[in-house]
């Protein structure tokens, strides 16, 4: 895949139990799935790539879009100088970094890099 600065790489769901969503995923569209312990699950086949994350919370917006950067230190700076407000500082996942962020709006998306 060629992954492009700016350009929407990846959407993360929440899910309550992982396992139950995998399978209706699966037997609905075809999904295929890659575990990362028992908190997550990387999907494909669907037309972009995605995955679910583990919620003991009530879900009320599940979605999150993820953008990719390759300079990730950048990125954050320039969504905080326009007005853009840091929700989660940059950590480390297994494939790169992310940090998320909120737009003047409140809508909240993340940013990864692979370096």
């Amino acid at each position: 895949m060629d992954i492009k600065d700016n350009h929407i790489s990846y959407i993360e769901f929440k899910a309550n139990d992982i396992e139950k969503v995998k399978r209706f995923y699966a037997e609905c569209f075809g999904w295929t799935f890659r575990d990362y312990g028992p908190d997550y699950a990387s999907f494909s086949e669907s037309g972009v790539y995605g995955g679910f994350e583990k919620s003991e919370k009530d879900i009320v917006n599940g979605a999150l879009v993820v953008l990719f950067h390759h300079n990730i230190d950048l990125i954050k700076a320039k969504i905080m100088a326009t007005g853009g407000e840091i929700s989660k500082d940059i950590f480390s996942f297994p494939g790169g970094r992310r940090f998320h962020f909120l737009d003047p709006s409140g809508n909240e998306l993340a940013v990864w890099s692979d370096k």
